[in-house]
């Protein structure tokens, strides 16, 4: 049964409001501002209360089930976080507050900022960025700033791996430099000949996504990092895939000069949709001194009967702000809250369990799917999702399908360079019975493929909605209640 619409719910004279008595002298508007035809639903409180609970029993989240998104992390958020960000000290603070009135709130920050410097092996960190492709551009700002203040604006090409995250292009694009792709080796590394042909005295510096979205560690890294730097350029971290090496490697000990974080993945916070964010940036000490202003700092650190005063600094040679204030405080406060809950060791724990999780999946699945490469992967790996006897049948109709069994689709189609890309991630909050109960689908999936591909061409079959032009979806969205 389709279930009704908002506006076929309404009746006349229906009220879900009670409105007081007004308490005081009334106003006229002018009636150039007036709207005298406004065709809004007239309902009782009942039918609003059903009809929005009715749209959040349709949503998809981590909270009601699996959520392998191949590079997106989606792990799940310990309540704990929620709890901390909500608290009034944090949760009612105001950002043009005095410094003095806010103590507690820096005190949060500079304390988030040295952990984030601690688990990076990098000097310094502005938290300002929004969020992971915000934390690029502002990497990529540096390092060209970098450059401009050597006298050498000549460094405009920027090595990206084609094995790299689709917003790399995008962010060195829009900072005004030139993107230059770099092949892959058969073992999905950097292909180190190819690398050293490009490195000359235009190059600017590499990002580099490790582990790449192959999930596959980058063998070669050192070598890698000693090719840039060895042409003047410098090396850029795309911290997307942190979640693979927390507690067991620091990017900074790689030779690496510049990276972003994406806190909404790696520490926990919900993300999707849009929102929220935060993309915090680290840099090596040459680069410090080019971060985003203002950092916050430790003004004075107290003493016995007094406590340390925090406020902020301005990075010598900064590129200024990226955005207004200090970034999204709330994922902050959840993202400090969740490495404090953890610990050192307890940050170890979760690279080395998500790493687990995915190569037994990967072990699960290697004999129905063929996988990209045969390498122990880090934290996510990739599926093919056709098969050569199964014609017709591609990554996106698996994943259709997937929604059938109530199981939220892994990443498609990406990365480019495996046709029809199954990217799938389960994060270290998973357990065993779910890897398995996922791995078991996956293969039911795989045998309807080539019994009754139908089922997986025209799922999803018991969804409010059903399969969509998603390409028509994109460019001609339906953003109202009321179908016309």
């Amino acid at each position: 049964m389709t279930e009704p619409t908002i506006y076929e719910l309404s009746s006349p004279g229906r009220a879900g409001v009670s409105l007081p008595a007004l308490d005081v002298d009334p106003s006229t508007f002018p009636p150039a501002l007036i709207r005298t035809e406004l065709p809004l639903p007239q309902l009782a409180e009942s039918d609003v209360v059903r009809h929005f609970l009715r749209l959040s029993q349709w949503n998809y989240s981590v909270d009601k089930g699996f959520y392998p998104l191949g590079s997106c992390t989606m792990k799940y958020n310990p309540k704990i976080n929620e709890d901390t960000a909500r608290l009034p000290g944090f949760a009612f603070v105001h950002p043009l507050q005095d410094p003095e009135t806010a103590q507690g709130c820096l005190a949060l920050m500079y304390q988030l900022q040295g952990w984030l410097c601690e688990i990076s092996g990098l000097a310094a960190v502005s938290l300002q960025p929004a969020a992971g492709a915000h934390g690029e551009l502002t990497g990529v700002l540096m390092i060209r700033a970098y450059h401009h203040d050597r006298g050498q604006e000549n460094r405009r090409r920027m090595l990206i791996p084609n094995s790299a995250h689709g917003t790399n292009p995008a962010s060195v694009a829009m900072a005004g430099m030139e993107a230059v792709e770099v092949p892959a080796d058969p073992e999905g590394n950097i292909d180190l000949a190819a690398l050293r042909t490009l490195c000359d005295e235009t190059v600017a510096g590499l990002m580099l996504t490790n582990p790449n979205t192959l999930g596959l560690f980058e063998e070669n890294i050192l070598a890698v990092a000693e090719a840039v730097h060895g042409c003047g350029g410098l090396l850029y971290g795309d911290g997307a895939n942190l979640n693979a090496l927390l507690g067991i490697v620091r990017p900074g000990d790689l030779g690496f000069d510049v990276m972003h974080f994406n806190l909404h993945k790696t520490f926990s916070t919900p993300h999707g949709g849009g929102g929220p964010g935060s993309g915090p940036v680290g840099a090596a000490a040459q680069l410090a001194d080019f971060l985003p202003a203002p950092l916050v700092a430790m003004i004075d650190p107290g003493n016995e009967a007094d406590p340390p005063l925090y406020g902020y600094r301005n990075p010598g040679k900064s590129i200024g702000r990226m955005r207004a204030f200090n970034g999204n405080f709330g994922i902050l406060v959840r993202a400090a809250t969740y490495i404090r809950m953890l610990g050192a060791d307890g940050l170890r724990q979760v690279a080395e369990t998500a790493v687990l999780n995915a190569n037994y999946l990967r072990a699960l699945l290697k004999d129905t799917y063929t996988i990209s490469h045969e390498r122990t992967c880090m934290h996510e790996f990739v599926a093919e999702g056709r098969w050569a006897d199964a014609p017709g049948v591609g990554a996106g109709d698996i994943a259709k399908r997937l929604i059938d069994y109530g199981v939220h689709p892994p990443t498609v189609k990406f990365p480019l360079i495996i046709p029809d890309a199954l990217m799938i991630e389960p994060t270290e909050t998973e357990s065993k019975q779910t890897l398995d109960s996922f791995a078991d689908t996956m293969k039911k999936i795989a045998e309807e493929a080539h019994t009754h591909p139908e089922l997986l061409h025209d799922a999803p079959h018991n969804t409010p909605v059903g399969r969509l032009d998603e390409v028509r979806a994109a460019k001609q969205p339906i953003l109202t209640g009321k179908l016309t």
